[in-house]
This record gives structure tokens, sequence and C-alpha cells, in this order.
């Protein structure tokens, strides 16, 4: 299987991006990463140190399972950083819809100002899961919750940087990596070299089209800064970490490194995904996910309300 919406030529001007901030530091982004341990998930203010332009990736909001309650403290540190180093917010960016976390986007943007966008190919995701949740049809199916949908191989800019996403499906159809300067972040397909790799049996994944995604990471430059979306520490690693390189993965992954091939692969991660549970938050997540981290809209009691579809994943 091949991704018929990779651009040939997205690759290339991810690669032209890396090289030339690893020879010029004022192409490089200032990155702070945020790690939520509930959801084990790193939230990125990424901005550019001569504008103060910033966006911000992969946000979280609180949500307990058990009272069905939304709270904001991992989004206020956030705002709070954002605020102490003076920043201008332009992008909220989503590596994907997310199974296993809220997205803050929307509390994120009234706070802070800023575009909410994702990858184009959410429509699919929305078709699947609008099926599943049996949603109606004023659920809008064309991505019209977010504010851009990127493309494969679209270019974009905070402040002085330069930024190319790039489509890197098989986790879910949609999943997008975004390279901004010589640092990329690659969302729910590879994890740290001692953990591997993400997994590819939910609604529209693919094992195989996961290993050509990661490859196609990995082809960038060796020095290329990869920020992981998740980190759920390795046997024998006491520390979360969620900072890696091309290098470090190609040499080193458990699931990927180089000499790895690509059968191989999907036989080990096919064998792997069949022995996990699904993620506890996935049916709220992707719920709200789909709809650009907004809640339903309230019933005649004022009340939102998140559907539990039985026996039906």
């Amino acid at each position: 299987m091949t991704d018929s919406n990779a651009s040939p030529d997205a690759l290339s001007r991810a690669t032209a991006i890396v090289e030339a901030a690893a020879t010029d530091a004022a192409k490089r982004p200032t990155i702070a990463g945020f790690f939520d341990e509930a959801t084990n998930t790193v939230t990125y203010v990424v901005h550019d140190p001569q504008t103060c332009e910033a966006a911000i990736i992969d946000s979280v909001l609180d949500y307990d399972a058990a009272a069905g309650r939304t709270s904001h403290a991992s989004a206020e540190r956030v705002v709070e950083y954002v605020n102490s180093k003076n920043l201008q917010v332009i992008w909220h960016i989503e590596t994907h819809a997310h199974a296993d976390h809220l997205s803050a986007a929307p509390y994120l943007q009234e706070k802070l100002g800023g575009k909410l966008a994702i990858g184009q190919q959410i429509t699919l995701v929305q078709n699947v899961f609008g099926k599943i949740f049996n949603e109606g049809t004023e659920f809008e199916r064309d991505g019209s919750q977010f504010d851009h949908l990127f493309a494969d191989g679209e270019t974009f800019s905070i402040g002085t940087l330069e930024g190319v996403a790039l489509h890197v499906p098989g986790h879910t159809p949609a999943d997008m990596a975004f390279v901004i300067g010589d640092a990329a972040f690659v969302g729910d397909t590879i994890f740290m070299p001692d953990y591997g790799t993400a997994r590819a049996d939910f609604p529209g994944g693919d094992a195989r089209q996961l290993f050509r995604s990661i490859r196609r990471l990995l082809s960038l430059p060796r020095e290329t800064r990869l920020f992981l979306c998740h980190d759920y520490k390795a046997p024998g690693r006491d520390d979360y970490a969620w900072e890696t390189t091309v290098g470090q993965q190609r040499d080193g992954n458990v699931h990927v490194r180089d000499g790895i091939s690509e059968d191989d692969f999907v036989e080990m991660r096919t064998s792997r995904d069949a022995t996990l549970g699904m993620p506890k938050l996935i049916l709220p997540s992707v719920q709200i996910n789909i709809r650009g981290g907004h809640l339903p809209d309230p019933e005649d009691n004022g009340v939102s309300y998140i559907k539990i579809p039985v026996n039906a994943l």
C-alpha cells in the first residue's frame, strides 16, 4: 500500500528546511514540552525567538472519566508559559484526532487566539467515527470544525521559521508530522527508540502504511530532532523522555531501525496490536477530537453528552 496523497516534493522541502536550520541558528525554533502523565502526552509550544510567534501542538484537556468532568490545569500551564514569554500564538496544531486524550485547543484559542489546524484527511476519520457514533446529519464530515486543513507538502510559517506538513498515515489515515526548522513533531508514528512505534489497529489504521510513513520520516537528515507525542517509559528506563533524533531512531529503534524489513515490521506490529486493549479514553477522546475539541451541542437541559457505543469496537 502506498500513500496516494503524498507529495513527491514534500520530503525534499522538509529536508531543505532542516538543512538550512542546521547551518543557521536563527532558523531553529525554541521548544517547550509539557508532559501530562495521566495520558502520557506531550504538548509542545514552538516559537520563533526573533518574532515571538508561536504554535501549540497537541494540547491536552484534563478529563475525569468517572465524573464526566473536564478541567484546565494542563492547558493553564501552557497559557502561563505563553504569557510569561510574551508569545503570540498563530497556530494550534493537531497531529491527528487523538484516541488517548481530549484536545484543549478551543479553550486555548479563547485564551490566546490563533487558528486550529489538522491534516486534510481528518474527513476520513470523521466519516468512520461518525458512523460508529451514529452522528446525525448535523455533524459535518468536511473538516469545517477546524480553521485550516493541511495538505501533504504544504508549507507554513511561524514568524521567520519555515515549516512543512507531511502526511504520515498508518496509526490513523489522517496523521501528520510537522517539520519546523530542524525539528519534526511526529505525533503518533514513532516513540523513543527503546519503546518502538505506535499501534496501527484503530479503524482506518494500517501497519504497512505506518512502516512506510516512518521510513519517510527517517529519510530526513540524521540530525533532525524528533519530538514525540507520547512516552510510556520502556522497561528498565526510569524517566520519561520525548526527544530523539532521526539518527538515533535509525540506529536503535526496537521496531523499525535500519535493517528491519517492511514484512517483518508488519508481522510484529499486527501480532503486538492484537494483544492490546483499547485506550481508556478512546470513546470520549475521538468523539470530541473529530469536532476540533468541542463538546457535542448541549441538549435541552443544557448538558452535553458523550455517547458510549456498546460492542462497537
